[in-house]
């Protein structure tokens, strides 16, 4: 087993950007990658559905990075209102919205011999139709200001295998992927870029307690590496989407994984 390789520091290439990261308090993707956003220079917009998580989130990159730099308003991905609201804020605070990251997400095991249309349509609404639900107000946004803009989709590489226990997620995730690629055909006519990230074991310590050591080595058996992706692994790949290195890139999903089988 590999060890993680040393965190990379930031180097401003998302200088004096503004940006919206969805489910991005805690200690997993979305957090890591408003971390990384803020190393990179941006100023950044937080929301969740976890207003106490949130609130704490806030105050510590807030403690790090300034107040002028990070703001958070609780959003649940499922409700349009609150969905607004979020979209609103950061362009009321920052007088223009630049890049989106669509982190939230909804997991859960179940064979579909004994999933319930609740399970299955908790997965859909939070991790498909949140995400159609903030790229439809991010594209608008964008398209009324006419100053072009970046979106980073948060799917999986579940979306492209199959795996037991694993149809509402496996088809949520495939469907933004597939929502990606139609967003990028019809945001490329006023310069907005969209793609996604499609990751395989990323971890943090939160689950990692909540899961067995039986199932983590099981799991980190399957990566080349021998260990799960930390969070900031992905998010520096976000950054890498959301800067001018990938500016001939849209409609793409990037894998961010070491799995072999």
């Amino acid at each position: 087993m590999s060890t993680a390789p040393a965190y990379v520091k930031g180097h401003g290439l998302l200088a004096g950007r503004s940006a919206v990261i969805t489910a991005a308090a805690g200690a997993g993707i979305g957090g890591a990658t408003a971390r990384r956003f803020l190393e990179e220079g941006a100023r950044v917009v937080i929301g969740d559905a976890h207003a106490r998580r949130l609130k704490e989130s806030e105050q510590a990159l807030t403690e790090e990075f300034g107040a002028d730099r990070v703001t958070s308003l609780p959003c649940d991905v499922t409700d349009e209102t609150q969905v607004q609201a979020l979209f609103t804020r950061a362009a009321e605070i920052h007088g223009g919205l630049d890049l989106v990251v669509n982190n939230a997400g909804l997991g859960g095991t179940a064979d579909l011999v004994d999933m319930t249309d609740d399970q299955w349509s908790k997965v859909l609404d939070v991790t498909l139709n949140g995400t159609f639900r903030c790229t439809r107000a991010a594209l608008r946004a964008m398209k009324e200001a006419g100053n072009g803009g970046v979106i980073v989709n948060n799917a999986s590489v579940i979306g492209w295998r199959a795996q037991a226990g694993q149809a509402h997620y496996a088809a949520a995730k495939a469907g933004v992927m597939a929502l990606t690629r139609c967003a990028a055909v019809e945001a490329a006519d006023f310069g907005v870029r969209v793609n996604a990230v499609a990751p395989s074991l990323a971890m943090h310590p939160h689950l990692v307690k909540v899961t067995t050591p039986e199932l983590l080595a099981e799991l980190t058996a399957r990566e080349a590496f021998g260990r799960y992706a930390e969070p900031w692994e992905v998010a520096n790949v976000i950054v890498f989407l959301a800067s001018g290195y990938s500016s001939y890139m849209t409609g793409e999903t990037v894998s961010v994984s070491s799995r072999h089988a």
